[in-house]
This record gives C-alpha cells, sequence and structure tokens, in this order.
C-alpha cells in the first residue's frame, strides 16, 4: 500500500526516498513565489531544500502564491499534503524519488489578492519570485516594451487595491511597505526570459508609475531585480506521473518527475538578503546573460526546430523527435550551423559542447516530454527562442535556411492538421488568428510573415523571406520529411 504524503507519514516512506531532515515546524518564511507550478517545485524549491538539508536558510521557507482562479485548485491538492511535493528523478537509466519541504504554505486564492498583497507586505517577506511563463510578462509584442493597453494592466492601473495580476499584487504590497517602513523585497523572475529580470522590473515599475508616480520611483530606487538563467526540463504531471510516485510507495496528488540535471545562475543583486543557493549548486555570477544566450537560443531555440516538424509528422515526445533520424539530423545541423555560430563561451563550456549536451537530455527516453508541450506558445516562444539567431546570421552573413524552415514547419503546424489528416489541437493563446493566418500562406507564405507582432522587419529582409516561402510552399507540395531531406543535402 503507498502511504499518503504528509507530514505525520514522512517516517513511514521506504527508506530508498530521501525526505527532509529539518524539522519542518521551526521553518520560517522569507519567500513568496507566485505561480507553483512543476518547474518551480523541481527547480527553485529543491536548491533551497537541499540548503535545508544542510541545516542553513531555515528562515527563507517558501510561501506558495498564485492569481487566477485554477492555482485554488493546486492549493487544495498541496495543502492536503502539508505543502510536500515528491520529485522523481528520471535518468537515462535509473530513477530515483526525494520528497521537498521547503515550502510551507499557500496564500489563500480570492478575489482582488487581498491575501497575497497582505503576505507580500509582511516584513518577513524578502523576495518575491515568480514563474508565471515567457509570455505573461505583459510585454508589447511589437516594441517589445511594457504593454500599458492590455486590458488586465488596465484594471490594476484603476483598481491599485484589486489587481488581477501578480505584478499589481506586488505594487500594492510594495505601496503598504513603503508606508510602513518595511522597506522593499527583491522581485526574482525564474521564467526563461533573456533579461527577466530587467523585464518584471519594467513591468512591475511601469505598472508602478501609471498608478502612482513617486511609489514608482521608490521601487525603482530600492527594489531589487535580479537576471537568472534556469535550466530543468520538467514535464507536466498525468497518470503516469502519479503512477510513478505509488510505484516508489508514496500516495502524492501532485508529483513532479524531472530529468537528472538542473542549472541555475543568478545574478547576485538582492536588496533584502537571499539564501546562499550556491551551497546547494546554483552559480552567482555577473555574466548571467552569456549563459542565458546560450541556454535559451540553443536548449530552447533547439525545441522549437525539433517540435515542431515533429508535431506535423506526429511524433509524440522530444526523446522521439531525437530518435526521429529526419528531425535529429536537423537538429544537429541547424544548431551546428546557425544557432551555435552566436553564441559566446561560458566558464566550463563552448557553445558545441553545449550543442552535445542537450542532446544528449532531449534523447532521455525516460523523460516523457510531449511534442504538444514543448510546441506550446509558439507566438512567445519563436520570437525569443529562434527569431534572434535568425537576425544575428542575417548581420553577419551566416546561413538562416535552416531557421527558415523550422519558422515554415511552424506555420504548417499551426494550420491545424498533421499530415496524416489528424487534427491539432489549439496550443497557442493565439491559435485562432494563427490558424487563419497559417491557411492564407498556403498560398501566400508571405501573409505568415506579414505578423509583424512577431516577425517585425523579417518579411522585409530577402534571404530569410525568400527561404522561409520556398521551404513553405515545398512542405505544403511535397511534405515535411521532402522539406527536411532537402535541406540536409544542401
Amino acid at each position: 500500500m503507498a502511504i499518503k504524503l504528509s507530514n505525520a507519514t514522512l517516517n513511514r516512506l521506504p527508506e530508498s526516498v530521501e525526505r527532509p531532515r529539518y524539522d519542518r515546524s521551526a521553518l520560517r518564511a522569507g519567500i513568496v513565489h507566485i505561480g507553483l507550478g512543476n518547474f518551480h517545485r523541481a527547480h527553485q524549491a529543491w536548491y533551497l531544500h537541499r540548503l535545508m538539508q544542510q541545516g542553513l536558510a531555515q528562515d527563507w521557507a517558501i510561501v506558495g502564491a498564485g492569481v487566477r482562479p485554477y492555482d485554488a485548485v493546486q492549493r487544495a491538492k498541496l495543502a492536503a499534503q502539508d505543502y510536500l511535493t515528491t520529485l522523481i528523478e528520471l535518468g537515462p537509466e535509473s530513477a530515483s524519488a526525494e520528497v521537498v519541504g521547503s515550502m510551507i504554505d499557500y496564500v489563500a486564492i480570492e478575489d482582488g489578492n487581498g491575501a497575497l498583497i497582505a503576505r507580500m507586505a509582511e516584513p518577513d517577506i524578502r523576495i518575491v519570485a515568480l514563474t508565471v511563463t515567457e509570455g505573461g510578462y505583459y510585454i508589447d509584442p511589437a516594441g517589445k516594451g511594457f504593454d500599458a493597453a492590455h486590458p488586465d494592466i488596465v484594471h490594476d492601473a484603476a483598481n491599485p487595491d484589486r489587481p488581477r495580476t501578480a505584478f499589481g499584487a506586488m505594487v500594492a504590497a510594495l505601496r503598504l511597505r513603503r508606508e510602513r517602513g518595511t522597506g522593499p523585497f527583491t522581485g526574482q523572475s525564474c521564467d526563461n526570459l533573456q533579461g527577466n529580470g530587467r523585464i518584471l522590473r519594467q513591468t512591475v515599475v511601469s505598472l508602478a508609475r501609471m498608478q502612482d508616480p513617486e511609489l514608482a520611483d521608490w521601487i525603482e530606487a530600492n527594489c531589487s531585480f535580479p537576471n537568472s538563467m534556469v535550466d530543468c526540463i520538467v514535464p507536466a504531471t498525468g497518470p503516469k506521473e502519479l503512477a510513478q510516485a505509488l510505484a516508489f510507495g508514496i500516495d502524492d496528488a501532485a508529483p513532479v518527475t524531472h530529468e537528472n540535471f538542473r542549472q541555475w545562475v543568478i545574478e547576485d543583486d538582492f536588496c533584502a538578503g537571499r539564501p546562499d543557493w550556491d551551497r546547494a549548486g546554483a552559480t552567482f555570477s555577473d555574466r548571467v546573460h552569456d549563459y542565458e544566450v546560450m541556454k535559451i537560443r540553443i536548449l530552447n531555440g533547439g525545441h522549437q526546430v525539433i517540435s515542431v516538424p515533429g508535431e506535423v509528422l506526429r511524433v509524440e515526445t522530444i526523446s522521439g523527435c531525437m530518435e526521429h533520424p529526419k528531425i535529429r539530423a536537423l537538429y544537429d545541423k541547424v544548431e551546428r550551423e546557425e544557432i551555435a555560430p552566436h553564441v559566446a563561451e561560458v566558464p566550463g563550456m563552448t557553445p558545441e559542447a553545449y550543442v552535445d549536451l542537450i542532446a544528449r537530455r532531449f534523447s532521455n527516453p525516460a523523460i516523457v516530454d510531449t511534442t504538444r508541450r514543448v510546441a506550446f506558445d509558439g507566438s512567445s516562444r519563436h520570437p525569443g527562442f529562434v527569431l534572434p539567431s535568425v537576425r544575428e546570421g542575417l548581420a553577419a552573413g551566416k546561413p538562416v535556411s535552416g531557421l527558415a524552415l523550422v519558422e515554415a514547419a511552424w506555420a504548417r503546424m499551426c494550420a491545424g492538421t498533421r499530415e496524416d489528416g489528424s487534427e491539432i489541437t489549439p496550443n497557442d493563446p493565439f491559435w485562432e488568428a494563427l490558424t487563419l493566418r497559417a491557411q492564407e500562406a498556403k498560398s501566400d507564405p508571405r501573409r505568415w510573415l506579414e505578423m509583424r507582432q512577431t516577425y517585425g522587419d523579417l518579411a522585409d529582409t530577402p534571404r530569410f523571406a525568400d527561404a522561409f516561402a520556398h521551404w513553405l510552399e515545398m512542405i505544403w507540395a511535397e511534405g515535411m520529411s521532402a522539406a527536411i531531406d532537402a535541406y540536409l543535402a544542401s
């Protein structure tokens, strides 16, 4: 019989399962984390847990939070098991389980986010961290600045005491802290965004300025927003993952599986103190930008290189894409010829070695990471992960044909059907508009590139636009495999 996970049952878990060796009842809060998805629990929460296992950071425990109604479901699941999470590490040939106990509470989900504002305003909270996805920072798609016209932002600007967004709640809490003399906190983005701290600062300060310019000045002068790079492949949890926890003897309503690799590189800029995450394996560095460019271009960009044609060809998993000879060859050629040449070396890792490392990680068959999940939200991921390599290749006079093929494959995917005729169900916040544009691009490929919010002036750049049109026409006429073959032979 599997043991229901809770504080009371930790000592009854199988001996093979690592568990908290610290007194969880003695932990004190220091961090509010908004967006308690699988990635946070497998990454930031794990680093803190590992510090606690060393007897450190006992006053930095995590209070979970969310701002959307669906977060209430996650809160209920975690509260029922005392906010414990089973992490299942999946190596290519073995698996292990560990129970993480660094989270001690979860703020109630309510309209207006009053409970969240109140908790962030308390003096014990010194860091407010977020994982809200790459597309969640209210960035204007065209100019990449703050999207002040978004309905959520317009609402929060007019209703500062009842915000809808995490950023509105942060501004409201900082207003209270300023009034009470509590002092600032650090805002820490943990999302896959280049310059994620800078972007978080832009969103928080810009929203505050719409409400109260003096408060915005205070936030800008006193709060810190460190940039960071985060990396760990963490699939979504479904029946398979629940069964994997049961196989370890643990009845966990929200277990997390993850690969046997983690990396966290952080700019050391914390206005109210921080845990010593480096003692658990994180890296503090003033070269975060170089690390994140390597990761975003090669790993996240590489994910799009393989997942988009994989979805069109109905390859269900990322490891399956790497087993597919044509998709794997596409990965190798695009990465080595069109992405890695624009990436700087970081301490201990060349771009070429990183391409090999990512290939091994993508090929891990124990990580059942779905092609659909990786291809999700292409309207955010392609501009952030793929197109920067296109622009640098064009500027340097280097090849961009393979990246143009990847963009053509995305246009084909967004038409909503696979080559076997099966439907691709909506997989982007703007799916309806993308599907309409993809259907138009079937007869006029340049219609796709006219999405200026995504491609900017690339539609006016013949070397890229002509290659894109060539590949999209070939994909529709001869199929994805034929197009990949033609590229590989070029």
